[in-house]
């Protein structure tokens, strides 16, 4: 039932909400607490833990930390009912549908980018494939880089897709598309770039042995694959994260 509860992201998010309130009122109702804001603490540390039970990720459970207090809070700086609309409306252009895809934004160091650069063929055409490709920054720069490899980003979010589109603009080797990546075919490609999130990186294996070639290399920013042991793994000077190599079957020279 957990698991179940866990793979909807918003159920499992209105019922550890409910459940947190339940458990403050109750505390309460018994005498444990008294006043406005301990009773916020209990309820959102209460709604946290429950996300935890549900195997939330770890955005959800940061969420469930401030979201009752941050309400509260809200409502006594009296702000006009077009200023929510206002935040609502940026959050959505800037991380899409992050309770569908589970991916917040992240953005990729430049010291990921230099890192990347040695494993691309430096004499030969080749296909490059962003999973996730946010603002840019890695796809432009590599295709800036190697004129005769052909990239794609795809980007679900549409600010990050429109900055990715102005950032890009003039490379003919350079396609950006706005859209879900797992839903798009990933045959053809050598090289595939992901700076995902855990949830999704069992997926992207499943996907990427059923449609990729044999010798593509998966480039997996910070997060690995689970139950793969990577091939090779670096640590760029200043990024502060870990890339994991993959290569399906055998790896090409």
């Amino acid at each position: 039932m957990i698991f179940r509860l866990s793979r909807s992201p918003l159920l499992a998010a209105a019922l550890a909400q409910l459940l947190g309130w339940l458990l403050a009122f109750a505390a309460a109702r018994l005498g444990f607490i008294t006043g406005l804001w301990p009773l916020l603490a209990v309820q959102a540390f209460a709604a946290a833990g429950m996300a935890a039970l549900l195997r939330s990720p770890w955005w959800w459970i940061t969420l469930h930390l401030g979201f009752s207090p941050a309400l509260v809070a809200l409502h006594g700086l009296g702000l006009a009912p077009g200023w929510y609309l206002a935040a609502f409306v940026l959050l959505a252009l800037v991380f899409g549908n992050p309770t569908r895809i589970r991916v917040p934004l992240f953005l990729s160091h430049r010291a990921t980018i230099e890192a990347l650069a040695p494993l691309l063929p430096p004499d030969r055409p080749f296909r490059f494939l962003d999973v996730g490709s946010g603002t840019g920054r890695v796809v432009v720069a590599l295709a800036r880089a190697f004129p005769q490899g052909e990239f794609t980003g795809v980007e679900q979010a549409i600010l990050p897709h429109l900055i990715a589109r102005w950032r890009g603009r003039g490379l003919p080797n350079l396609h950006l598309r706005r859209a879900d990546a797992f839903a798009l075919p990933w045959a053809g490609y050598d090289v595939l770039y992901a700076f995902l999130s855990p949830v999704p990186m069992p997926d992207l294996w499943r996907k990427a042995q059923a449609e990729l070639p044999p010798g593509t290399l998966i480039c997996s920013n910070e997060f690995p694959i689970p139950g793969i042991v990577p091939e090779a793994q670096l640590l760029p000077e200043g990024a502060g994260r870990t890339l994991w190599l993959y290569w399906l079957g055998q790896r090409r020279n």
